[in-house]
Order: C-alpha cells, then structure tokens, then sequence
C-alpha cells in the first residue's frame, strides 16, 4: 500500500468547455482516412439509392396521366413494371450501402481501441492515480460503438437526407410552385428547433456517458472487492450505491428520451400538417381543372418520400450529439500527455543541446532558447567505473505549475546539487518531489534526499506511515520523475536514460502484489523478456514457490485467475517476488514483499533472497525487524527527509524514532 493518499477525483467533466458537434466529430477523421474510399463510395451509393426513390413520383405521374386517364393496358404493365425495377434497384444499392462500410468500420473501431490501450500504457502513473478504471473502460468499449454507429449510419444519412430534401424541393417546386412552398414552410422553424435540441442534447448525453462510465466502475469495484463486500455483510449498502447511480443514470436517459421526443414530435407534426395543407389546396386545383390529377399524386408521392428524410433528422441528429460526446471522451485521454518509454527526461533534454536525432525532434517547448548556453556535456552511455568522477554541477527546478518564462527564472534561481560520493550503485542527491496534481503552493512529500547505496549493497528503507518510503522507491523504475534533484544508477543521471532503460536495470516487487490473468509461469516471466525455463525455477525457489506452484493442477501453466485471487495473498506475494528477481536485475526495489507471508516461509524466503541480494544493489522498504536484517545499512526516513544512516545495532542505539519504530510502538509499525 503506498504511503500517503495523494488521488484527487477526477475534474467534473460534465463541465468542461463544449465544443460543436462537428467540431468534434472532425477529430475522427484521422481515423477514418484509410477507408476513405469506401466510405466516400458508401455515401454515393446511398444518395444514388435516395435520389432513385425521388424518381418513382415522375413515374407515377406518367403513369396516371398517360396510361391510366387513357385506358391503356400495356403502358399501365409498362409503368408498374418501372416502379417495380427502381424499388429493387433502390433495395440493391441500400444493401451495397452497408457492406461497403461494416468491414471497413470494424477496421477503424478496433484501431481506435488498439491506439487507446496503446496510449494508456504509456501515460504516466500520475494519470491513472486520477482516473477511475471504470471511466477509461466505459471509453474503450461504449464509446467507440457509439462511434462506429456514427460512421456506419448518421454520417450517411445526414449527407443522404440532405441532398435528398434537396433534391426533393426542387422537384416539388419545378412541379408546382405554390404546392411547394406550403410543403417548404416548415422548414425554417424546424431549422431552428433542431438547433436548440442539439445544444441540449448534447448536454444530456455527456451526462449519461459519464455516469455509465461512474456505473462500470462500481460493478467492477464490487466483483474485484466480492470477498470485502461479503466478509464485511457489506452487500445492502453496495446495492444502495449501485441504485442511486443507476436512478441517476435512468433520470439522465430519461431526459434524453423527453427531448428526443420533444423534437420527433416537432418533425413528423410540421410536415404532416404542410403535406394535409398541400393535398387540400392540389384537391382543389385540381377540380378546377388547373392541375392534373397524375402530376397531384406525384406531388404528394414526393412529398410522402421527403417525410423519412425530415422526421429522421432528429433521431439523426441525437446519435451524431452522443457520437460526439463519446469523441470528446475518447480525446480526453488521447489528448494527455504520454510518457516517451524510450526518450528522456524532458528536463534533461531542455538543458542539453540537440546531439542526435532524437534530441533534434524534441517538440520546440523543450529547447532552449537560441542564445541559452549549454549546461551540461551530452551523456555517454559508458560502463560504470569504480575511481571518482567529475560531474558537472546541475541546475534543477520545479518544471510543473510554472509558465516557461517563470521555469526559466526558477532554473536560474536553483541552487546546484553536488554529485553523490563514489560513481557506483544507487545514488539520490537533492531529491525532492510533489504529485502532479498536488496544489502549486504544497509543500513537497520528499525534500532533498541524499542518499548513497553501495554497488551490491542492500539498504534498508524504514519510516512511520505516510512518510513517502513507496513514493521514494517508485522514483527510481522512473513511475514518476522527480520534481527536482538527481537519481543515478551506477553513475549515469536516471533523466539521460529512456524509462525502457532504466526499467531494464530495475525490478520491482509491491508491496501490493498484482497479478495478471495468465499462468503462474507467465506473471513470474513478465519479469523478464529473455527468461528462460531454468530462470523460472530459479526465481520459484527464491522466492520458496515452487512447492506450491507445482501443487497446483497444472504446476506453473496453472491459470491463476483475475487478480491472482485463486491464490493465498503469500502465495501472490512469492509470485510477485520471484518476478522481481527472474531477470537476475542491477538494481532491485522491494517494497516490503515479505508482509504477507508466515514465520517460517519468512525465514525460507529470507535465507534464500540473501543469496540474490549478495549479487545485486537493493533497496528494501522494511518494516519488522527480520527484513531490516536482510540489508547492510539502514536509512530512516522521516518528515520526508533521510533523517539517520546506518546499520540495525547502530541506529537502534543511537536513534529514539528508529528504536519506537522497530519495537513495535511506533506509527510504521506492523
């Protein structure tokens, strides 16, 4: 469990800006770019297909003011025989309509959901402390049906509907004038009622969607924690909280019901009293002999063929609203700024000048200033030494909160940092941090932390609870960066390495072991691209899991299950040490992974983890006395600051707090 609380919920995104719909929208278009083709041909064929149903009136015409006022046999056989082919071949091109986009669409769905489970793998830790898994999954499987719904059916048919109507007036205005206006009258004020309802709907399905986002994240809640939930009778006060969101959820759908309603209602009422107004001003042209029988019913067949186009405008326009809702969720995460797992620091990068080709395509708020002197020389990636190195003296500041004008002023306020003593191992000099969405004024969690960890060294980490040991370790896998100072593993500055890098020479076992749906044997290789079989078994009996790895049904190609929950939490603690240790890594960070398991696998454990600690430099969180023993020195972490250094018998001597804390009377005690 980490040391302090730092999540803050999420922004209330209900209440962000409001872009435009089509603004919006536009934002898929990357997207959609590789099957332009088909699609640009789908809508084609769809207008085709609409425009084919606008000449079936001019048929009809034909029809009964030729063959039928004239009695004729073969022209009526002739014109059904028309309308019949127009109907299939109307059919025909709406069915091509929808298989030219179903594969295509399928395509651009699953690259959409591809590029954001790719991004959310590269977003830094900070970004996951904020949001809900709920939310992000609601945004990978909700949302992106809705906009492939989008694609498939609104966007054509908006464009289809349009030039349909369009078509259709002149049609009904080149036949007959005055019918034509009576029929066009509604168009202006439903023009402006579908404005107003979009705004509104807009609205109301952002809400909804982020409340089905809020929703999955207590179903998953409630599976994940079942045990919690049952061990605790928990279950009624779950039920509750699950119905308040679901009323919450059902009143916002309901909203969006009324004002779909409110404007279908508006849709098919306006038209249908133009088309009742059109058929008794054509009945009584028609009786005084000004207008042709054939040419009132082709009129009012072509009014009957606009009406689908006009009522659906809405249902259209409601799906093309929450179309763009789900746009705005889906970018909310794609538009955050992603960790580059293979570049560095973003500090280091704006105070060095662009050597290589990577540095040179580093975005222009990173580069320094044309006439801004180089600070330090570029980083050779050499083996570490064991004689003294001279390092140059660097600045470092805060780079969050601040515009870039006040980031340069604080870097050249900064105080200079000295270089640890030695070049080898662990070392941190100056180290301060504060959480990224920690408020600007808020005094950071760690400050200046100096601390130097021999080459094969093992120390010891030991604090009072919420004095930031979690926060220190998951400094150095780089999970976050440090606000300021430096951290170097075996001389070489941690922000010159990528986070690929520095997460090759480190491993890491939680304290909060978290294992993956998959065998055993696959959670404990994650450790390691290159690991081997005989690396498995080795890590297994580090970590004294192979008597119970291979009880298992399947031995290690045992599915563990969702969570590792199938499994004892020693059982999942021994998993995830062994994964720590199977690559054999540099630097090792242990998070004290030994809290969960008895007395005597403790001891097992413990007698076979000095052999892979004798091999390694390790940096151990401890909070009893027998992990406190695995490790050379001790370091006291107090106030988030690195208070006393030294071994076990010396500090328990020479330090009251460290005393308190081992005796068991302290806070961090366990």
């Amino acid at each position: 469990m980490a040391d302090t609380a730092h999540t803050s919920p999420p922004t209330d995104r209900t209440a962000l800006p409001q872009h435009s719909a089509v603004r919006s929208l536009l934002r898929l278009w990357p997207f959609a770019r590789p099957v332009r083709a088909r699609l640009f041909t789908a809508a084609f064929v769809a207008v085709l297909a609409s425009c084919i149903s606008l000449v079936i009136p001019l048929v009809l015409k034909w029809l009964v003011d030729g063959p039928v006022a004239e009695r004729d046999p073969g022209g009526v056989w002739l014109g059904g025989a028309c309308l019949l082919l127009l109907g299939v071949a109307e059919a025909l091109l709406f069915g091509l309509r929808r298989r030219l986009v179903a594969r295509p669409l399928a395509g651009v769905e699953a690259a959409m959901r591809e590029a954001l489970y790719h991004h959310l793998q590269r977003l830094p830790v900070a970004f996951h402390d904020r949001w809900s898994s709920g939310q992000l999954l609601s945004r990978g499987t909700t949302d992106l049906q809705l906009l492939r719904l989008f694609l498939a059916f609104p966007l054509t048919f908006l464009l289809v509907n349009a030039t349909t109507i369009l078509v259709g007036a002149v049609l009904l205005l080149v036949q007959r004038w005055s019918l034509g206006l009576v029929l066009l009258a509604p168009v202006l004020p439903l023009m402006v009622l579908c404005s107003v309802f979009e705004a509104k709907y807009g609205r109301a399905a952002r809400r909804t969607q982020d409340q089905l986002g809020d929703l999955t994240t207590v179903v998953e809640e409630s599976v994940l924690g079942i045990r919690i939930i049952k061990g605790f009778g928990r279950h009624r006060s779950q039920a509750r909280a699950f119905r308040q969101l679901t009323h919450a959820l059902r009143t916002s759908e309901l909203r969006k019901a009324r004002l779909l309603a409110w404007i279908l209602g508006f849709n098919t009422t306006l038209p249908e009293i133009a088309i009742g107004g059109a058929l008794v001003l054509g009945t009584l042209q028609v009786a005084d002999g000004v207008l042709s029988a054939g040419t009132l019913v082709a009129f009012l067949s072509a009014a009957l063929a606009l009406r689908w186009p006009v009522e659906s405008m809405g249902f259209l326009l409601a799906m093309s609203n929450e179309a763009a809702a789900a746009t705005d969720r889906y970018f909310e995460v794609m538009d955050e700024p992603a960790v580059d797992e293979s570049g560095t620091d973003a500090r280091v990068v704006a105070d060095e000048p662009a050597t290589d080709a990577r540095a040179a395509d580093v975005p222009s708020r990173h580069t320094p200033a044309p006439d801004a002197p180089a600070r330090r020389e570029p980083v050779r990636h050499e083996p570490a030494r064991h004689e003294p190195a001279q390092h140059e003296p660097v600045r470092h500041e805060p780079v969050r909160h601040e515009p870039a004008a006040r980031k340069r002023a604080t870097q050249d306020a900064a105080r200079e940092i000295p270089a640890p003593s030695g070049t080898g191992g662990l070392a941190f000099s100056g180290v301060e941090f504060r959480y990224p969405d920690a408020p600007p004024d808020a005094p950071p969690l760690l400050k200046d932390i100096t601390l130097h960890i021999r080459p094969g060294e093992t120390m010891a980490l030991v604090g009072a609870t919420g004095s930031g040991k979690t926060t220190l370790t998951a400094l150095v896998p780089r999970l976050y960066d440090p606000t300021a100072g430096r951290i170097s593993l075996d001389g070489r500055d941690l922000a010159t390495l990528s986070r690929n890098e520095a997460r090759a020479l480190v491993a890491v076992a939680f304290e909060e072991p978290t294992l993956f749906s998959a065998t055993a044997a696959e959670n404990v290789l994650m450790g390691g691209e290159s690991a081997q079989e005989s690396d498995l078994r080795r890590a297994l009996a580090v970590a004294q899991a192979e008597g119970f790895v291979g009880a298992l049904p399947e031995g290690s190609a045992t599915q563990v299950g969702e969570q590792g929950l199938s499994l004892s939490g020693g059982q999942r603690q021994r998993l995830a040490l062994a994964r720590a240790v199977v690559a054999r890594p540099r630097f090792l960070i242990l998070d004290d992974p030994l809290s969960a398991l008895d007395v005597h696998t403790e001891a097992l454990v413990e007698a076979a983890l000095r052999r892979v600690l004798a091999t390694t430099t390790a940096l151990v969180v401890a909070h009893r006395p027998s992990t406190v023993l695995l490790a050379d020195r001790v370091a006291l972490l107090s106030g988030g600051r690195i208070a006393a250094v030294g071994t076990h018998h010396q500090l328990l001597r020479g330090n009251p707090e460290y005393a308190t804390l081992m005796s068991g009377e302290g806070e961090g005690a366990r």
